[in-house]
């Protein structure tokens, strides 16, 4: 793990409009499916610093795991409130959570079932578990490569493996529709000119908010369609009926 990623990281999750866009996106989402009562519990797999726990914060009481203890920084207020170890069937926390979050996870993974049929093990059986995968390999790229995925989904390929893990699948819905042709351009232009991958960065300032609206305005307006395209999709589901009895 490159020492300088977390504070990269962190930057990014703070400005670039991608994250920030992101972030709006799912706080909205969450204030759409919160029962009564909020949830009394949430976990935060794959949470690097808590970065999104001052937001889920108004949901309910937020913990999180997160693999590498590189990220988790010596001085975060809520250092105790994160599991630094592997998420695998070692991790048992003594308690179960009404909300998790598997955000941008699973493609890092060589198991995919695996762990979302652990996740669905910690979840209580009315809980409701929210998955972000980036979308079709047809837009795989250099940022793939970088980031370490071993797969990009469509909504056919997640199923296969929400089907494996025992997933019931409430909701689903591509985002991003505008980066899909985006993405599309990237990757041809890295077939023809081959460069080195390079980390993602805070475009100038104008750029980012000009971007940041755009992808806004696309969460509430066409999104809300269902489009059949997009960079990422969203996945919203629980335990199945017969695993709650």
């Amino acid at each position: 793990m490159d020492p300088k990623y977390g504070e990269r990281y962190r930057d990014l999750f703070d400005r670039h409009w991608w994250w920030r866009a992101r972030t709006e996106f799912l706080v909205e989402m969450l204030r759409r499916l919160q029962p009564a009562g909020a949830w009394p519990t949430i976990l935060d797999i794959g949470c690097g610093d808590g970065l999104f726990f001052d937001r889920l914060r108004e949901f309910g009481d937020v913990e999180g795991v997160e693999p590498f203890a590189e990220l988790v920084r010596y001085d975060n207020p809520d250092r105790n409130r994160i599991y630094t170890c592997t998420f695998d069937e070692r991790f048992r926390p003594g308690k179960v959570y009404s909300l998790i979050l598997m955000l941008d996870v699973l493609e890092h993974l060589e198991n995919p079932a695996a762990a979302l049929r652990h996740a669905l093990t910690l979840l209580t059986p009315t809980g409701c578990l929210v998955i972000t995968v980036p979308a079709f390999k047809l837009l795989w790229t250099n940022h793939d490569v970088l980031n370490h995925h071993f797969v990009r989904y469509t909504r056919s390929t997640f199923r296969d493996v929400a089907q494996q893990a025992g997933l019931q699948i409430f909701e689903e819905r591509y985002i991003y529709h505008w980066t899909f042709f985006a993405k599309l351009g990237v990757r041809l232009c890295e077939r023809l000119l081959r460069p080195k991958p390079n980390p993602a960065r805070v475009p100038p300032a104008w750029v980012n908010a000009s971007l940041y609206w755009l992808s806004r305005m696309e969460q509430r307006t066409i999104t809300q369609a269902s489009l059949p395209f997009g960079s990422s999709l969203v996945v919203i589901g629980g335990k199945s009926a017969s695993s709650r009895i």
